[in-house]
This record gives structure tokens, C-alpha cells and sequence, in this order.
């Protein structure tokens, strides 16, 4: 198992995982950051969101109104140019307030379902402001760095190579070849003119850093019983016949706090909820009653 992936199967809690990608990715040095802007951009100024916008039939809509109605999942439209984005928004902003207003005259408010679909919607929305509070009291960069760093620690250390290969396609031109490079001859010089594999014949066969798993297991086995400099005897996999030699060998490094930082926070703030909920259906009196009204026995959650 990648030291990656364990890394990721070790953070899970109450169904949340912290999604870190599997493979090399981790094992290479991350791409230097661009160069700052020659100019840093204006604040954006803050926004008051009592400011009105509009009015429809003397009713008032603010920026605020605007800001609730982007957060709307049925509003979103990401690939619409912001200025464009606000015109419809406050479309819709006045068409709402239109709306309601008509529904109300003609009594739509008044109605038992109507009342339920109110109360289903305030207490949703009441839960959701909740958790979004609670969830950020636990997001900080201290629990967000001790979380890291304890999962660091229980990643067991795993052991990467970093090879090169050369591949024909019988066992008797894998023989050749292996006499040629055990021989003296450049091995990248080699690969580059005899190699079947498109993917690392141009590079000289260099497959670069890899765990075992992620190799078919004859080549792993091949590969990772040799130390560094030496060149295998022909193995043979499911691709056809290869010459391995492995340039280094090294423990691979765990992903930075850097390129984990998001997922963390993320396992953070989905673990503060979860458990925030648990703990409320832990002290709470809860009955469910089966479909002629009797109480049915209540499963632990």
C-alpha cells in the first residue's frame, strides 16, 4: 500500500476522509511559485449590505438580498462575467419580490403545507448557519498543523526507487541488451534506441520515483531487489521482456502541510459537524413510531 494512500485511509473518522491523491505526486518537488504581479491589485472596498439596489413598488432590495440570492445553489453561474451575473441576480431579486407579493394576495401563505414548507426551510437554514459557526471555532491553523503532523507520524515509512527500464519484446534480444549494458554501454543511450515503451524511451527508459505497488509485480520484485547502479537479468511481465537498472533508492517523503493544507481543514470542518450532530442526538429523547402509531425501539446511531 502507497505511503500516500495510507496516509489518506488513516484520517478517516465518522465517514470523512481528507482526499489526498495517490502515487508519485507526493514524491516530487512542487512547482516553484510564479512571480508576484509588478503591481499589486486595488482593495476591493467592503461592501455595506444595506445599501439599496432597487425597489419594486416601493419595496427595497440591498446588496445584502443580492449577496444571499448568489449563494443559492439553483443561482449559480460560473461561467457568467460578474457584471452580467449581478444584472441577473437583481432580475430575479425584483421578479422574487413580485412574486411573493402576488402569492400573498392570492393566499398561497395560508395553506398547512405552505406553513410546513416554511418551517422546513427555517429550520434547515437555522442548522446550516449552526454548523457553519461551530465548524469554523474548529478550523485554526493550530489543530489544522497538530492534525498534519500526527498523521505524519503514523505513516508507516515506504520505500521508493527510481529506474530505468528498457523493453523488447523476446526473451533472446532482452539477453543482448543485458550483455550490452552490463557491459559498459550507456544504458539512457541504449534505451533511447531499442526500448518498445513510447512513454520513457525518450528519457532513456527513466520511469522515475515509484512505490512497489505501483509497478506489476515481477518488475517491482526485480526492481526493488536491486541497490542502486545495478542492472537486472531480463524479467518478464505481461508487456513484454525487460532490462531494469535503478538509479536511487530513498524512503518517500510525505505530502507537505502545504499541499494538504485545504484537505485538512476540509476533514476538520466536516468532523466538527458530524460530531456536533452526534452529540445532539446523544442527549436528546428521540421516538419513532411505526405506520399504526406504536413506538419502535430506537437504534443507536
Amino acid at each position: 500500500m502507497s505511503r500516500s494512500l495510507t496516509f489518506r485511509k488513516s484520517l478517516l473518522t465518522l465517514g470523512v476522509a481528507l482526499p489526498f491523491m495517490a502515487g508519485a505526486a507526493f514524491a516530487q518537488t512542487p512547482p516553484a511559485p510564479s512571480a508576484a504581479p509588478a503591481t499589486s491589485p486595488a482593495a476591493v472596498p467592503a461592501v455595506d449590505p444595506a445599501k439599496v439596489i432597487a425597489r419594486v413598488n416601493g419595496v427595497e432590495i440591498t446588496e445584502g438580498d443580492l449577496a444571499i440570492a448568489s449563494e443559492d445553489p439553483a443561482l449559480q453561474m460560473p461561467n457568467v462575467p460578474e457584471e452580467q451575473k449581478r444584472e441577473l441576480l437583481t432580475g430575479y431579486m425584483i421578479d422574487l419580490k413580485l412574486g411573493a407579493k402576488a402569492a400573498e394576495a392570492a393566499k398561497v401563505g395560508s395553506s398547512a403545507e405552505f406553513a410546513r414548507k416554511l418551517a422546513y426551510n427555517r429550520d434547515k437554514t437555522l442548522l446550516d448557519e449552526y454548523l457553519d459557526q461551530e465548524s469554523k471555532k474548529a478550523v485554526t491553523p493550530e489543530a489544522a498543523r497538530k492534525l498534519y503532523e500526527e498523521t505524519v507520524k503514523s505513516v508507516p515509512a515506504e520505500q521508493e526507487v527510481r529506474a530505468r527500464h528498457i523493453l523488447v519484446e523476446n526473451e533472446d534480444e532482452a539477453k543482448k541488451i543485458a550483455a550490452r549494458v552490463k557491459g559498459g554501454e550507456d544504458f539512457a543511450k541504449v534505451a533511447g534506441e531499442v526500448s518498445k515503451d513510447p512513454g520513457s524511451k525518450t528519457d532513456g527508459g527513466d520511469l522515475g520515483f515509484f512505490t512497489k505497488d505501483r509497478m506489476v509485480e515481477p518488475f517491482a520484485e526485480a526492481a526493488f531487489k536491486l541497490e542502486p547502479g545495478q542492472i537486472s537479468d531480463p524479467v518478464k511481465s505481461q508487456f513484454g521482456w525487460h532490462v531494469i537498472k535503478v538509479e536511487e533508492k530513498r524512503t518517500k517523503p510525505a505530502p507537505s502541510f502545504e499541499e494538504t493544507k485545504d484537505q485538512v481543514e476540509t476533514y476538520l470542518a466536516r468532523k466538527a459537524q458530524q460530531d456536533l450532530i452526534m452529540g445532539l442526538r446523544k442527549n436528546a429523547k428521540i421516538e419513532r413510531l411505526d405506520d399504526k402509531g406504536n413506538l419502535v425501539e430506537q437504534k443507536q446511531p
